[in-house]
């Protein structure tokens, strides 16, 4: 992995942890950090070894949002971020998908996140949050509409009405709240929110067979659109299926009879049967 400028990057015992690290600028997304993050991100969910990724912000803040000292939301820094990334904006999307990775990604929300930063946050699969954190949708505030696929994922993490209210007043709200309405998991003093989302990490990596998560993960998000419940019921059984066939499968029976930690050897990146894909 290259030398990182914008980034922290610490791994152990299968847990990555990510920092942004612009503190001077409350952790504010310009280009360099937005191609690291990609690179980082999707290069640890290639890591056998990686089996969970937590993200946090340097300092009192998580993500301040864009760094509007580069532009903002102009035509310049359009054409800047599509050259930076090495794609279209109509392809962008593809940058921060987390949600077709193998890897659990936990948010460790310790202060403010305002409007990208906040976003960024909500493509995570898990977020924990600082009960005074300060966080913004402000988009249209800023005279633009929210970003980062957020007006379709809000209302299907916290319903239509309450993401209305955030989405279109744009008002600011506390991560305790965030807690209450279930765009986060839980909301804990800030001093604590890191361990507590790299306690989660660690019971990933340890107690869960890597590619049982990838598939969990992946299903998941499949389903989020998709109106065929019977034929989603089919799709899900034949991966179960397909999982009590690999060797964890017959590892986790073993070591829950056993009362003994399993030992993995299974990969996230398994690839699946061509007619599962």
């Amino acid at each position: 992995m290259t030398e990182l400028s914008t980034l922290l990057l610490d791994v152990a015992d299968g847990v990555a942890t990510v920092t942004l690290n612009r503190p001077e600028q409350r952790n504010a997304i310009n280009l360099q950090m937005q191609a690291e993050l990609r690179d980082t991100i999707f290069g640890l969910d290639a890591d056998d070894s990686v089996r969970a990724i937590v993200v946090t912000g340097a300092g009192n803040a998580f993500c301040s949002g864009i760094d509007l000292a580069e532009g903002g939301f102009g035509d310049d820094f359009r054409q800047q971020h599509d050259a930076a990334l090495g794609a279209t904006s109509s392809t962008i999307w593809e940058s921060v998908a987390y949600w077709q990775m193998a890897t659990p990604v936990i948010g460790a929300i310790n202060g403010a996140a305002i409007g990208a930063g906040l976003t960024l946050a909500l493509l995570f699969d898990l977020n924990y949050v600082a009960e005074d954190a300060r966080l913004q949708l402000p988009f249209t505030r800023l005279g633009v509409a929210p970003d980062a696929n957020s007006t379709w994922l809000v209302p299907r993490l916290i319903g239509l009405p309450r993401a209305m209210e955030l989405l279109l007043t744009g008002r600011p709200f506390t991560g305790a709240e965030a807690a209450e309405i279930g765009l986060c998991v839980r909301a804990r003093p800030a001093d604590a929110v890191l361990a507590e989302a790299q306690q989660v990490a660690r019971d990933i990596a340890e107690g869960t067979a890597p590619l049982a998560v990838a598939v969990t993960k992946r299903l998941v998000h499949e389903f989020l659109h998709s109106e065929e419940r019977p034929a989603a019921m089919t799709r899900e059984t034949e991966l179960i299926w397909w999982l009590g066939r690999q060797p964890d499968a017959t590892e986790g029976v073993m070591a829950r009879l056993e009362k003994r930690p399993a030992r993995w050897t299974g990969s996230k990146n398994e690839p699946w049967p061509d007619e599962l894909r």
